[in-house]
Formats: structure tokens, C-alpha cells, sequence
């Protein structure tokens, strides 16, 4: 899930950064309303936060924009304004929630949560595919009902690729989502964090189910666990048959 942060108070944007990407999130910042709607034109974003009281394009203006340019991402106001006229200018401009500061964390990742879960496609809480199993509101991921230890870019990587199963992801694509601005990626870094999912997986039991389409990219792939084992099966079998034959 990729989130755009427009504040311009540094150190809360950089408190807000530290909570959200402790939940897995890739965060993009931006310290005023222009900035922010240059992101918000070249990058698809999960969910936009944006303060009210922002330099250059105030928080209210920017959100009007958005929407006026069919923007459906979901969008969350931050604001030190208590009064209910300020909410509900913030509402009326197209926000989908309000949150008044000082902020509470735990409160913030729950609207996140719940904003996400809104602009998303309907699916269930906990994302399955075969044993593999993936629990969002805990980030926890198991397979066959025992837990993998996953870095946070293993955790954002398998959970790309069980909300988007059979689809391909190119590089740019995996950098796209799961990369900041600021923090791009060295060239041979997507492949070592695939290696390490790869080999997690296959020590719990799931050894094949990363399937590198060459040229192109990678996608999560079960069957070919399925199409392994039974390749196997079928080469002892006929190992097993030709033992026999030779016997006398």
C-alpha cells in the first residue's frame, strides 16, 4: 500500500513517516499543498493525509482540487482547528475522514486501516491463497498455520503479490509500490529481497511458488509447486517401473 504524507512541519512528518512505515506502508512526504499535487498526479497513491494549514495550496484548496480532477483515492485531513465549521468545510471539500491534532497514533493507523479498506476492492480480512495465509491488521503471514519471520519488504512483496495473484510484476512495477522517492532501490536489491521471500517460503513448505516469467518479471504462482511434485512423482514412478523391468 503506497501513501502520500503532505505536512510541513517537519517533525511531525517525520513521526508520521517512522508510525506508517512501521506498518508496512511505503510513505511519500511532500512539505506543501503544490508539491503534494505533483505527486498526486504522477503516482496512483492508496491514500492521501493532508494537513490543512500547508504553504503554497492550504490543505481545503488542494482537496477540492483533487476531487475536481476525479481523484477517488481516499483522503484523511489533519488539523490543529476544533471548530465543527472547519470539519465540515474539510467534508464538503471532499475529505473522507478529519483527525484533530495532536494526533493519536494508534488512533491514525486505525483510520488508515479503515480508509484503506474503503477504497479498496472487497476482499476478505485475511488474504489466502492455498496454505499461505496473510492477516493485514496484524501483518502476520503463515503457511500451513505456521508463521514466516519476514523483513518488511518480504512482508510488502508477498502481500503485492496475494492481492494481485497471477498478475506480473516487473521491477519497476515492485519499486513503483513498495519504494519512496527518497529512497530508491539499488539495481540488484528487488532481486535479493525475492531471493529471501523465495527461500523463506520454501522452508516453510511452498518451495516453487515465486515464479520468475523471464523478460518480464515475477508472480506468485502455486501451481508450480503442484506441477513439481508432480513431476517428481511421475520420474520416481517411472524410475520405479524401469527397476522392475530390469529385474530377472
Amino acid at each position: 500500500m503506497r501513501i502520500l504524507l503532505i505536512e510541513d512541519d517537519e517533525a511531525l512528518a517525520d513521526m508520521l513517516l517512522q508510525c506508517l512505515t512501521s506498518q508496512h506502508y511505503a510513505v511519500d512526504t511532500a512539505s506543501d499543498g503544490k508539491m503534494g499535487w505533483e505527486y498526486a498526479q504522477g503516482t496512483p497513491y492508496d491514500l492521501i493525509l493532508i494537513d490543512v494549514g500547508l504553504p503554497k495550496l492550504d490543505g481545503i484548496s488542494l482537496c477540492r482540487r483533487l476531487r475536481s480532477q476525479a481523484c477517488s483515492t481516499p483522503i484523511l485531513l489533519m488539523t490543529a482547528r476544533e471548530a465543527t465549521s472547519d470539519r465540515i468545510q474539510g467534508l464538503d471539500a471532499g475529505a473522507d475522514d478529519y483527525l484533530i491534532k495532536p494526533l493519536n497514533l494508534d488512533e491514525l493507523q486505525a483510520r488508515v486501516r479503515a480508509l484503506l479498506r474503503r477504497g479498496a476492492i472487497p476482499t476478505t480480512p485475511v488474504l489466502q491463497v492455498g496454505e499461505l495465509q496473510l492477516d493485514p491488521s496484524s501483518c502476520k503471514v503463515t503457511f500451513a498455520g505456521k508463521p514466516l519471520s519476514l523483513t518488511p519488504k518480504e512482508y510488502s512483496l508477498i502481500e503485492l503479490f496475494m492481492r494481485n495473484p497471477s498478475r506480473v510484476f516487473s521491477r519497476g512495477n515492485i519499486v513503483e509500490h513498495l519504494w519512496t522517492y527518497d529512497d530508491p532501490p539499488q539495481e540488484e536489491t528487488v532481486k535479493a529481497h525475492i531471493k529471501g521471500l523465495r527461500q523463506k517460503l520454501k522452508t516453510a513448505g511452498a518451495e516453487n511458488w515465486i515464479e520468475n516469467v523471464y523478460g518480464i518479471g515475477y508472480r506468485l504462482n502455486p501451481n508450480l509447486d503442484s506441477e513439481s511434485n508432480v513431476g517428481a512423482g511421475f520420474t520416481n514412478n517411472l524410475t520405479t517401473q524401469t527397476d522392475k523391468g530390469t529385474k530377472p
